[in-house]
């Protein structure tokens, strides 16, 4: 099993920036990347695209002094997360420069050092950096009880009455949830996403030519269409790059588009890989295993039908027309 906190490390100082891409290049390149990650493991992918997620929002949002405070302990093997889920009933809140109150899927709580947390503010959410070795939280691991993505360690974290300097808060209420960026940067968790699809196709592989069945035309069939699939899934995320820095009309529908057709490819690749390998890949030792339940849990993000509803929006008001 792989560390994922080194891990996570070694795939930061494969960045060509911390900050947000500035051209199509850099975007690509960075989503690369994540594919990478996702395609490694997909637990890494999640805690790792949550570490590049923060450092672009201080990058964006942060004075210079709060770039830098995190760039050195991301440098000196810090790990960041973003938790914004409010836990229901007692959501985190600042009172007084306090924090009370909770975050519900933190991931990678007790293993990461700095956290993004949101609290409600006037004018919108108001994003704070907590220093978790100075302002640790309570976590609750008994939440996290899932099939998949157990590795990531997404609990229930709480404060209470935890001292914030007035240094922690970054940029002003509202900057979390600013478009294109908010909704965009579901383009990096798909990119991720489309790795983890890609490691089906490797794992089946290997373990058809393993058992010697590749000869067999139906799972050679197989293969062929999980590779349909893969590129289906990592061509929409591409496409979604190329448009990020054209027609802003178009920009968030592309990632809509992305969105749906990871989703989509995703489910149908599973059903596949599990037809092809059969019972094995249901046995915990088996790489399939792992990689089937993980996926299926990371598949499941918020809103995909209203992912599909902006994308059928797009097409229907001539926004978004297929090409080649």
């Amino acid at each position: 099993m792989i560390d994922l906190a080194f891990t996570i490390g070694e795939q930061t100082r494969a960045l060509r920036t911390l900050h947000d891409p500035s051209d199509q290049e850099a975007l690509l390149h960075l989503l690369r990347v994540l594919f990478a990650a996702g395609r490694k493991d997909l637990p890494l992918g999640r805690l790792f695209e949550g570490q590049v997620d923060a450092l672009q929002i201080v990058s964006r949002y942060g004075s210079a002094e709060q770039r830098t405070r995190l760039v050195d302990a991301v440098a000196a093997g810090g790990i960041v997360g973003v938790w914004n889920a409010d836990l229901p009933g007692k959501p985190l809140v600042l009172k007084e420069g306090r924090l009370e109150g909770g975050k519900s899927f933190a991931s990678g709580a007790g293993m990461v050092t700095h956290a993004l947390v949101t609290v409600e503010g006037n004018g919108g959410r108001q994003l704070i950096l907590v220093d978790l070795v100075r302002t640790p939280p309570t976590i609750d691991r008994k939440f996290w009880q899932v099939i998949g993505m157990q590795r990531s360690e997404t609990h229930i974290v709480c404060w209470d009455g935890d001292h914030i300097r007035p240094n922690d808060l970054i940029g002003q209420p509202g900057d979390y949830v600013r478009e294109p960026w908010f909704s965009g940067g579901a383009m990096r968790f798909a990119a991720v996403q489309a790795g983890g699809i890609a490691a089906l196709v490797d794992q089946t592989r290997d373990h058809l030519v393993a058992t010697g069945r590749t000869d067999d035309p139906h799972q050679a069939g197989r293969l062929a269409d999980l590779y349909g699939l893969a590129e289906t899934a990592s061509g929409s995320v591409r496409n979604a790059a190329k448009g990020w820095f054209g027609d802003e009309t178009t920009r968030l529908p592309l990632v809509s588009a992305a969105r749906t057709a990871v989703y989509d490819a995703g489910g149908r690749a599973l059903a596949l890989a599990q037809e092809a390998v059969g019972v094995s890949a249901l046995f915990v030792s088996h790489p399939l295993a792992a990689t089937i339940t993980d996926l299926s849990m990371y598949l499941r993000q918020p809103g995909p039908d209203a992912q599909r509803m902006r994308v059928g929006a797009a097409v229907a008001s001539g926004v978004l027309n297929p090409s080649l």
